[in-house]
């Protein structure tokens, strides 16, 4: 089995320099700071092609300051042919973060940051909670589903909160069921097996006049059971069982959600990844036939999940999900009618691989963050509170930079921000105040979109610096609404949602 990548290699690179202020707040007092980081990233600990020294110092060449890593956290597959899958099986395991050993991995990872201070290197691991099989080798039609589907966690602290993920492939997360008791019945034919190995029986002949007494036993018989006992033995191995079968096809979202609501009960961050990359492969086993590896793109897994922190919204590849009115803004809309805890956010996902794998820039795609403090705690705070942006470069010369974006009432003397919501009492007016530039400080043409609760109120454009007040005198003061924008040039910029109450009356 290989690990196939669900991204198409690009040749140019972003341009530096989004270190400077990039949000209002940041000169507004409000304590926060910019905080580029590149995430989803693989290091040899896994399937990437660079150390994590290699990677700390291509990050600091690059004026990143952060790098979240996804390292696989496991990649272990397994096929058993019916009716002994535990005896007839093939496996393959390749590079992971629980092949190396979780506690050596943060160790490592805590090693090398203390070599490169300037770069916040952040542990975390991509997740394929669950895949199964349909068909069969005799049919020639075996396939091998949602390897590639997948989430990113970061935040957890220890080893025994990696233990606790009930993935496939995670021993430590195995349980022991009442069919694991079953699993062990076949233990009692060594009774009988014993009982034959032991039994005689008895026949008298005769030669000539002279009686004979001649003993039958059944030692070949006891071998037999015995032999059969060892096999069905031999087959329940593992006795414990992952929580869910590689062999059932109906779970659904159960996997997933499992993994999400543990991750969050640990402290962690849960962030689906690339939700609509697909993955397709097809392998040949030799005498085995061939076997065909498929992911379909999951974005309705937003919506039939809960609790996780966010998505990739910006990444290399098929995306509709964020056009308007799509499977985010359904989602965002869930959250302003009370139907959702909180809402999902965007962020932006490299999933790089470096040499070997893809050509890419470790800084292709960037998300943005403005952070209370350089820490893990203050990069997982922001990103739970969606106070970051996605950002996809085309070229390498300059990179396109969010420097404010709000929605303002009151005349401007009141706002919010990217995941923060307003609160307008009795003001009824509604203003979106938003700023890009370029890194070059050149001019360069863009195009934005003002979208209010998955519907298009204005398409600007301009060049940048860009600076823009959009007055909109069309919503009700009694709606609960979320403003975001996209913005387009010679890059992409995704901004989260800002969201504003209705207004009080009375």
């Amino acid at each position: 089995m290989i690990q196939t990548s669900c991204l198409k290699s690009l040749l140019t690179v972003l341009a530096l320099g989004l270190t400077s202020s990039v949000f209002g707040a940041v000169e507004g007092g409000t304590g926060l700071r910019p905080l580029v980081a590149a995430f989803h990233v693989h290091s040899s600990v896994s399937t990437g092609g660079l150390s994590l020294d290699q990677l700390a110092e291509q990050a600091e060449t690059l004026g990143l300051e952060a790098v979240i890593l996804s390292d696989n956290f496991v990649l272990h597959y397994e096929y058993g042919v019916l009716p002994l899958r535990g005896v007839f099986r093939r496996t393959v395991n390749l590079s992971s973060v629980l092949d190396h050993g979780v506690e050596q991995y943060l160790a490592e990872v805590a090693d090398v940051q203390a070599r490169h201070p300037h770069v916040l290197l952040v542990p975390g691991i991509e997740v394929a909670p669950h895949y199964y099989w349909t068909g069969s080798l005799l049919d020639r039609n075996l396939t091998l589903h949602n390897s590639q589907k997948n989430l990113l966690v970061l935040g957890l602290s220890g080893a025994e909160d990696y233990a606790a993920l009930p993935v496939t492939g995670n021993p430590a997360s195995y349980r022991y069921r009442w069919d694991s008791a079953l699993n062990l019945t076949p233990g009692l034919l060594f009774v009988p097996a014993a009982w034959l190995w032991r039994r005689r029986t008895y026949r008298t002949t005769r030669v000539g006049v002279v009686p004979h007494k001649i003993a039958t036993q059944y030692r070949a018989s006891a071998l037999m059971v015995a032999g059969l006992a060892l096999l069905l033995l031999l087959n329940a191995i593992p006795i414990s069982q992952p929580v869910f079968s590689i062999y059932d096809d109906g779970l659904g979202y159960r996997p997933y959600q499992a993994v999400i609501d543990t991750v969050t009960a640990r402290g962690g961050v849960a962030v689906w990844s690339l939700p609509e990359a697909r993955d397709f492969s097809v392998h040949s086993f030799g005498p085995l036939g061939k076997v065909t590896i498929k992911t379909d793109p999951y974005p309705e897994a937003l919506i039939l999940t809960t609790g996780y922190a966010g998505f990739g919204g910006v990444y290399e590849d098929t995306r509709t999900a964020t056009q308007p009115g799509g499977t985010w803004d359904q989602v965002i809309d869930l959250y302003l009618n009370g139907q959702r805890a909180s809402p999902p956010f965007a962020s932006g996902e490299v999933a790089f691989h470096g040499p070997g794998h893809d050509t890419k820039s470790l800084d292709r795609v960037l998300t943005v963050l403005w952070v209370r403090e350089r820490t893990l705690a203050g990069l997982t705070e922001a990103m739970r509170a969606g106070r970051m942006y996605g950002v996809e470069q085309y070229r390498k010369e300059f990179g396109l930079r969010l420097d404010a974006f709000r929605v303002e009432c009151q005349g401007g003397t009141r706002w919010a921000g990217p995941g923060e919501t307003l609160d307008p009492q009795g003001a009824r007016d509604r203003s979106v105040h938003l700023a890009v530039s370029a890194t070059d400080h050149k001019a360069h043409p863009i195009s934005v979109t003002i979208i209010r609760s998955g519907q298009v109120v204005a398409r600007l454009a301009g060049e940048t610096p860009f600076e823009h007040r959009y007055v909109d005198d069309q919503v009700s003061p009694e709606a609960r609404i979320a403003y975001r924008l996209e913005i387009r040039g010679d890059g992409e910029i995704l901004s989260n949602p800002i969201f504003v109450r209705p207004v009080r009356t009375g």
